[in-house]
Order: C-alpha cells, then structure tokens, then sequence
C-alpha cells in the first residue's frame, strides 16, 4: 500500500464500485491479509494489480534466449 501511495494512486476517494462475491472468498482474503473491512481489502487488491511488475510475461518472453552453454560459476 505505501508503493501505492507513494505512486499516487491513493488519493481522493470518491469512486464507488460494488459486485456480488462469494462470503467465502472475502472472508478467506480477510484472513490471509489481515484487512478487516471490504472497502479496505478490495484497495489491497486493486493495489496490488496496478501495481504487478509483470514478472512472469516478462519471464516468459525471455525463454530460450539465454544461450545453455553460458557458465554460470557453480
């Protein structure tokens, strides 16, 4: 959230978004992130989206492009 933040992406809050979802699930992300309210926890989430590095694409676009033969030291 502080990377959120610092990114400006936690200013005014006058948007509001609503959906059917399943208690289980809410309840579940509660637990696993320690959050307590719904608006909270969907904050977390989109967070956490806007903010993905992309990682894996970036991974996957790189496979094979590394030579085998390259020494790697161990």
């Amino acid at each position: 959230m502080k990377a959120a933040d610092q990114a400006g992406m936690l200013g005014e809050k006058s948007h509001r978004i609503g959906g059917r979802i399943s208690p289980t699930l809410v309840e579940t992300a509660k637990k696993q992130t320690g959050i307590e309210t719904d608006s909270e926890l969907i904050e977390f989430a989109l967070a956490t989206i806007a903010l993905d590095d992309h990682f894996g694409r970036a991974l996957r676009e790189v496979e094979g492009t590394v030579s085998p033969d390259l020494k790697l030291g161990f």
